[in-house]
């Protein structure tokens, strides 16, 4: 598993819930080290183990921290590089959706060798559409529900974003877009703003 996957879990762990619950739950996962280097390569293990450990620590369901995890990715100052990447997938939530399938290319552009699930659209009406995220990675479906329902108000439109299900290394995102210029969205510029 890529350490920057890791180092994510780590800084959202940190940053919302405390240093002290962090080291809890590596230490619980017996990981010898405080932090990830989010360059190196970690055993998918290794991921698997932390990410139930911390489901024990937070006492919540993983499928719910993985939707805070990719709800937080997208809405905190200090992970704006993650916002601006996708928003570069279009003017509109509409846009922003047909882009994803082009997601994992994009992040790989950034991140040489990081490795996301294919990922494909299927729009099945105007207002529905489903994402079928394909790979390695299980519960990347949940982080994406966290990460459309943000992009979503982002955007200014209202949808119901759903996880659909898992089964064979597929996860099922099922997306609603009820109306695509429902509020204001937040700003967005293509070149980022210089102090």
């Amino acid at each position: 598993m890529h350490g920057l996957v890791l180092s994510a879990v780590q800084v959202f762990t940190k940053d919302l819930y405390g240093p002290v619950r962090w080291a809890r739950v590596m230490d619980r996962a017996g990981m010898g080290e405080r932090e990830f280097e989010p360059m190196f390569f970690y055993s998918k293990a290794v991921g698997h183990r932390v990410l139930e450990e911390l489901s024990v620590e937070l006492n919540m369901p993983l499928d719910d921290i993985l939707e805070d995890i990719g709800t937080y990715l997208v809405s905190r100052p200090n992970m704006e590089p993650v916002r601006r990447l996708l928003r570069f997938g279009g003017v509109t939530f509409d846009d922003f959706l047909h882009s994803l399938d082009d997601l994992p290319g994009r992040a790989k552009l950034a991140v040489p060798d990081l490795l996301l699930p294919e990922i494909r659209l299927r729009e099945h009406s105007v207002q529905r559409f489903s994402l079928t995220c394909r790979g390695d990675f299980p519960g990347f479906g949940h982080v994406l529900v966290g990460i459309l329902r943000t992009m979503a108000d982002d955007y200014g439109a209202l949808a119901l974003v759903n996880h659909g299900g898992s089964g064979a290394g597929t996860e099922i995102v099922s997306i609603e877009l009820l109306e695509p210029r429902f509020a204001q969205g937040r700003d967005f510029q293509l070149r980022a703003m210089v102090p």
